[in-house]
């Protein structure tokens, strides 16, 4: 059951239940679990990814069978209906369309003395992308993450997901990679993928950034490789904060708080309302919703762990509450969401008014739906252009200009007892000669 709460102590202890619902005692031993794997795969490359993805996933599969083949890329186009295909290249091209204005630019300044500085921005050499599979499918995942990775200009883009039954791998999924322009594709999941990307198999090209969200295994392995490669995040379960007042509907509500928690058991839905006849019929509509729910029973212990119903005194103090917890997703489902939005501090992606679901995000408008959880959204930010980019400074200078600051760096390297690096300022000002040969 839905629980509502009154209390504001109440109420900020509840979601920090619900914020830190990841931090369970099995994780430790999932970690060492996922150490081995990494070392194994890290030692015997294709050998190590085959075993575990026998023990894990239940599946053999053979060298050659890793990689997705020409044939199987093109067979998956006649195995999607056409109004899939249309979503997909919709979906694709508002996504494009959104990380195009994200890219930055590449910048000179002329400083007086010819002194030259600047900033310029070159995408990683490989990227490797993970997207959950198995029994599902997600071919928006694919899109969130293949498409920023294709705008930076990523020269080489590999794409890894576990294959379902039969080692095949959903032709959605499949064709979304190729609309993307991704068509090196590996049939591999696990924390063993991972380390594939990470470390690189006589197969599977190491890469130098590896995005995309997985269970707490698929996780923890990019936790543990991040230094070797770069990393977008560390995805925990979804959550959704919804702030709503008197005009939101609360069958809407309701159903949006359904689709959040029909992710996993984990997921989190949460209400801040200052109406508490819209508190209770929220509460009656997602009991009403859950009757004929396909994925009820999943769904059911997500709402009754982690869903939540608070009445609130004011919307402030919704946007008050809304900030200790930073949540992944946010929905002001208010009269006026502008007048709300500049009190709102944190959030990994937030939609404004009655007629914005979340899942409109998570599909097609165009941000991307790779989003900061568990409390993360205080200091990180969505996955995008950026992630698959790298900056260098540029900088230059003239001998007037090195000969103008030459007292305050020798100051300095003083300071820190480092002779050289004062020196290699010195000696360039006193104009001393080369060696003789």
């Amino acid at each position: 059951m839905l629980r509502i709460i009154t209390q504001r102590a109440d109420a900020r202890t509840e979601l920090r239940r619900i914020c830190d619902r990841t931090h369970d005692e099995q994780v430790v031993h999932k970690e060492a679990t996922v150490r081995e794997v990494l070392q194994a795969v890290k030692r015997q490359g294709d050998r190590a990814v085959l075993h575990y993805t026998t023990e894990f996933d239940r599946l053999t599969l053979k060298p050659e069978e890793l990689r997705v083949s020409g044939s199987e890329l093109d067979a998956a186009y006649q195995q999607v209906s056409k109004e899939l295909l249309n979503a997909i290249r919709l979906a694709c091209r508002q996504i494009e369309a959104f990380h195009r204005q994200r890219v930055p630019k590449s910048w000179v300044q002329f400083a007086e003395d010819e002194v030259v500085l600047g900033k310029r921005y070159t995408p990683v050499d490989r990227a490797g992308l993970y997207v959950p599979g198995g029994q599902a499918s997600y071919p928006s995942t694919v899109l969130m993450n293949a498409v920023p990775a294709k705008v930076a200009n990523v020269p080489r883009i590999v794409m890894v997901t576990p294959p379902g039954a039969g080692k095949t791998i959903h032709p959605a999924v499949l064709v979304a990679a190729q609309e993307a322009g991704v068509e090196e594709i590996y049939r591999v999941g696990g924390a063993q993928a991972i380390a594939a990307l990470a470390y690189g198999t006589e197969t599977i090209p190491k890469v130098d950034v590896i995005t995309g969200p997985g269970n707490i295994y698929v996780t923890l392995a990019k936790k543990l490789v991040y230094g070797t490669v770069g990393i977008d995040s560390l995805a925990g379960p979804s959550e959704v904060l919804i702030i709503a007042d008197k005009v939101a509907n609360p069958v809407h509500v309701a159903a949006d708080m359904l689709a959040q928690a029909e992710h996993d058991q984990m997921a989190a839905a949460i209400l801040l309302t200052d109406d508490s006849v819209l508190a209770r019929k929220v509460v009656d509509e997602v009991a009403r919703q859950l009757m004929d729910h396909p994925r009820r029973l999943l769904t059911e212990k997500a709402i009754a762990h982690y869903g939540l119903v608070v009445v609130v005194e004011s919307l402030d103090d919704a946007a008050d509450l809304s900030n200790e917890f930073a949540p992944e997703h946010l929905e002001l489902e208010i009269a006026d969401p502008w007048g709300l939005l500049d009190k709102i501090r944190h959030a990994g992606a937030i939609f404004l008014g009655c007629s914005t679901p979340e899942a409109v995000g998570d599909y097609l408008a165009g941000p991307n739906h790779t989003l900061p959880t568990s409390g993360s959204a205080r200091y990180a930010s969505a996955l995008s252009v950026e992630t698959f980019l790298k900056h260098s400074s540029l900088v230059q200078y003239s001998q007037t200009a090195l000969q103008k600051v030459a007292g305050a760096i020798d100051a300095l390297t003083i300071a820190e007892g480092l002779h050289s690096h004062g020196e290699s300022v010195r000696l360039r000002v006193r104009g001393n000669p080369s060696p003789e040969p």
